[in-house]
């Protein structure tokens, strides 16, 4: 390996190597390499082919002295062999030696300087390096809480599975002992993104900081609010809030000091954006941002409603682009947590009050929809449970992460809400999502504080209490049951998710009985 370790070294210093270039350097390279053009208000539009989305199929972890008694190995963390990484390693660095141009950038993950990464990206296209200045912390660490590491990317390169060990021509392998993310055969930005958000689950547990996929932002009053949810539940759009400051959009560190981001960009889903619902993320789109799969009118202005390409549009900022933005990205405690869900059968109330336990036990369960797009094969929203808002990025075992949540929402008595922006009157195909005007009502009366001591009525399948009335919100919308044009049907629906609950819980062994009662009642 130590061969290999050179190699990396004398890939970067090579001449084909572009090194640390400005946001104009990148956008000029991007458009000369015919990767991307720049659309009427000047951000950078590209396509990533095939791949609209994430290949969790195709995510390997190495199996190696550092990761083999700390990984929850399984379906998410896919083991692959120490020499399996290092000969695909290999052959990935012989591909990118014969390019003629290869990107070099250092940034950095962490805006806590007790908790920093250095990242290092070598890519091969202009736009991927781009991605990751935005996206990242855009500053080299003097000296880092930890020690750097290296995301090559390859998109060209495709894996032979019946030699390297892969599922399929595409790869995602992160060998911590090595500290290398590995990355071929596909386009698609998000694996940079997600990659280092999966080492810092690894490596922030293990200095007492919670590591978590979720939104924040802080008033004047250095009040925090946490937002949890996978794509497409609001993190990004509820946390982009004109009244309050936002620390980051997706992925966040609760230290023993308070909250700080990871990131140093946003990363948020475009689809039917406007600027009447999303101002904030809507102005944010200019020159030095990135937009994937948008397709664009004759005049270059990008048509968000147009999904012929995916429902998986995104854009890529800096978190500066954001008006009211926290710099540094860091703030307090937090006062508030949502744990944000898009129910696709309609039946979960618009928003619940949460018991310690009950946080616990929907912290754990961590249900949603997955949406069109966000993955390969998911064409409709899917029900799933997704252990703590974020399986998919969790290299340790779930309870690791839930227990720390639970001390911390003790320790700093935390309000918590379940609020779910998916369907309501029926079930996908049939209701109608949640309109947004009355879920940033509930939410920013949660927030506000305004929900702590008011009248609520308990659910008597769901075991949660739901807040009688809401300033913004008609009160037939807050008890689901009321908005159903067939009570009993949904009835019906309601008790088939408490089922699906209850069955996905019992895989939580080590839960407390009072945390597993804090579920849905299954009658």
């Amino acid at each position: 390996m130590a061969t290999t370790l050179l190699k990396i070294e004398e890939l970067i210093n090579g001449a084909d190597m572009y090194r640390n270039l400005t946001v104009p350097e990148l956008v000029e390279e991007a458009i000369q390499n015919g990767e991307g053009v720049l659309t009427k208000d000047g951000a950078l539009s590209v396509s990533t082919g095939a791949f609209t989305g994430r290949s969790p199929k195709d995510k390997f972890v190495v199996q190696d002295e550092v990761s083999n008694n700390l990984v929850d190995w399984g379906k998410v963390n896919q083991p692959i062999a120490e020499e399996k990484f290092s000969a695909l390693l290999e052959k990935v660095l012989d591909h990118l030696e014969k390019k003629e141009k290869l990107y070099y950038l250092e940034a950095s993950a962490g805006a806590d300087e007790h908790y920093t990464l250095p990242v290092r990206a070598i890519t091969e296209y202009a736009w991927h390096s781009l991605f990751a200045k935005q996206l990242f912390l855009r500053e080299w660490p003097a000296k880092g809480a930890f020690d750097p590491f290296t995301v090559i990317y390859a998109p060209s390169y495709k894996a032979d599975p019946k030699v390297d060990g892969t599922n399929s021509e595409t790869f995602i392998l992160v060998s911590f002992a090595k500290r290398t993310i590995l990355i071929g055969g596909t386009e698609y930005g998000g694996e940079i993104k997600k990659s280092i958000f999966s080492v810092m689950n690894f490596l922030l547990p293990e200095q007492n900081v919670l590591s978590m996929h979720c939104s924040a932002n802080v008033n004047d009053a250095n009040e925090t609010a946490l937002f949890f949810g996978l794509s497409g539940t609001g993190k990004t759009t509820l946390s982009a809030d004109i009244e309050r400051h936002l620390i980051g959009d997706d992925e966040h560190g609760w230290s023993p000091d308070g909250v700080f981001n990871i990131e140093g960009g946003c990363y948020a889903k475009t689809i039917n954006l406007s600027r009447e619902n999303e101002p904030q993320i809507y102005d944010a789109i200019r020159f030095g941002s990135l937009i994937e799969n948008v397709v664009l009118n004759e005049d270059r202005t990008p048509d968000y409603k147009n999904v012929s390409l995916t429902e998986n549009t995104r854009a890529a900022y800096p978190i500066e682009f954001i008006d009211n933005a926290m710099l540094p990205s860091r703030a307090g405690h937090p006062n508030t947590i949502v744990f944000l869900t898009a129910d696709a059968y309609g039946v979960l109330p618009p928003i619940s009050k949460l018991t310690k336990e009950q946080a616990m036990y929907h912290f754990l369960s961590g249900y949603t929809s997955k949406l069109a797009g966000t993955e390969r094969g998911v064409t409709e929203p899917q029900a799933t449970f997704s252990t703590c808002f974020g399986s998919p990025f969790l290299p340790l075992a779930p309870e690791r992460y839930a227990d720390m949540l639970g001390k911390l929402i003790e320790q700093h008595d935390v309000d918590v809400y379940l609020v779910n922006t998916g369907w309501t009157g029926g079930a996908y195909g049939e209701g109608s999502r949640m309109k947004l005007a009355y879920t940033r009502a509930m939410v920013n009366a949660a927030i506000n504080g305004q929900l702590r001591d008011v009248e609520t009525m308990n659910h008597d399948i769901f075991n949660v209490e739901i807040p009688v009335a809401i300033e913004g919100v008609p009160s037939e919308v807050l008890n689901p049951r009321d908005t159903w044009n067939d009570p009993n049907r949904y009835d019906v629906e309601a008790k088939a998710l408490a089922m699906k609950f209850s069955e996905n819980f019992k895989r939580f062994t080590k839960a407390s009985e009072s945390v597993i009662a804090a579920g849905p009642l299954v009658i």
